[in-house]
């Protein structure tokens, strides 16, 4: 597809993050397949998802557009969401519709900037669609001024510079819909549906919610936490 026609066919709308680590019980590209059908039925516009087993079982499953991105931890870096050249590679052959990327101010695997990298990552693949996951205002200013297609609030709270952050960042995605003049996407700590019409209502370009949809454990957790709080 076409960059104008994905966007389009994401605005307004719920793109569901269908992950699950290793570490997870429903850790499986068939289950993130189903769980990705299961979206799309009722009604998700997009999907977001980890790896290239998983993106290329969840496309079999479904004919939305996928945000791909690829978790990987190395030893030099904190980043760790499509952090290298070669998870960007892999994200590319399995046919990522739009491709998510760390784009915090942290320094990457090899000692490198976020401008060093993608710098690279455009020259080699300039018709992509690339999405900014970023933590903080200033990083979503670099992000614009480097090329990316949109930008995320998906980080904010997840750097050791926005660990006091209140999730959801509304004041985030209200000053990026304001000023950087790109399709800015609502992402991180979306619980209730109340949540998701107040980030539309800042002129949010779409939404994604992962936890709260597609990860049982999580949720499960989050009601159990709550019988010990009230007693």
């Amino acid at each position: 597809m076409k960059k104008n026609e994905v966007l389009n066919r994401l605005k307004g709308g719920l793109v569901v993050s269908c992950q699950a680590l290793e570490t997870e019980p429903l850790h499986s590209p068939k289950i993130m397949a189903r769980m990705a059908f299961a979206a799309q039925e009722g009604g998700a516009v997009g999907i977001r998802a980890n790896s290239p087993d998983d993106i290329a079982e969840i496309r079999r499953a479904v004919d939305l557009p996928i945000i791909g991105l690829h978790k990987v931890d190395y030893p030099d870096s904190e980043v760790y969401l499509t952090p290298t050249m070669k998870e960007v590679d892999g994200l590319v052959k399995v046919g990522a519709d739009i491709i998510a990327v760390d784009a915090t101010a942290r320094m990457r695997p090899g000692r490198l900037t976020l401008r060093e990298f993608f710098t690279a990552v455009k020259q080699k693949y300039p018709d992509r669609i690339f999405m900014a996951d970023t933590s903080c205002y200033e990083e979503g200013v670099e992000a614009k001024a480097l090329g990316f297609d949109l930008v995320g609030t998906t980080l904010s709270g997840y750097t050791e510079y926005t660990r006091d952050v209140k999730l959801p960042n509304f004041d985030l995605m209200k000053k990026y819909a304001e000023t950087l003049g790109l399709p800015i996407v609502a992402e991180g700590g979306i619980w209730t549906p109340e949540q998701l019409r107040a980030a539309f209502d800042l002129g949010v370009w779409m939404a994604v919610v992962g936890t709260a949809i597609t990860r049982p454990r999580e949720i499960t957790r989050r009601f159990v936490d709550a019988m010990r709080v009230f007693g």
